[in-house]
């Protein structure tokens, strides 16, 4: 039997991240997991090391990057997600997959659900999706969700002309 005690759902703020979090709280309440919500920062003193001008500034504004990320989750947080003992967690970092593997390895996530954009080949740029490095390295399972279908049912819908399950292209939008 399938047991989940601890559902970790990486956030970057993006629509599809948003989505996976919908989806990872049901799974959570499902199997009565806590649901965890991390925001990966790229370490911006890290990513500057070598670069001229003054790097005195950059402790200050990642302290409040991240204090801005925490209230941001706190703030995706349902009164239900707190009851349940949902956590949130925003991490440092100069790789978002690394810090997110890294994170799922200290809580012992059963499951990691995260948001990808379902690019491909060269739009994914040489190194890859963080989703699919994280699929690559994450001991545990990884489910990957694209956007939302009513999304692109949606954006469908928008655009004139084109058919979709709720506008079969008869009428145009």
């Amino acid at each position: 039997m399938l047991v989940l005690r601890d559902v970790l759902v990486p956030v970057d703020f993006e629509s599809t991240s948003i989505h996976a979090l919908a989806y990872a709280r049901d799974l959570a309440r499902t199997f009565g997991a806590t649901l965890h919500v991390l925001h990966v920062l790229e370490d911006a003193f890290a990513l500057a090391a070598g670069t001229e001008g003054s790097l005195s500034a950059f402790p200050r504004l990642e302290r409040e990057a991240e204090d801005d990320a925490r209230r941001r989750l706190q703030d995706l947080l349902t009164d239900e997600d707190r009851k349940a003992g949902a956590m949130t967690a925003v991490r440092l970092g100069t790789s978002p997959a690394s810090s997110i593997v890294a994170y799922a390895t200290e809580i012992q996530a059963d499951v990691i659900v995260m948001g990808t954009h379902g690019r491909s080949g060269t739009a994914i740029g040489t190194i890859g999706s963080v989703a699919e490095q994280v699929v690559r390295s994450a001991s545990c399972p990884v489910l990957t969700l694209r956007r939302h279908p009513s999304d692109v049912a949606l954006a469908r819908i928008s655009a004139v002309g084109i058919a979709s399950p709720l506008n079969d292209g008869s009428a145009s939008a």
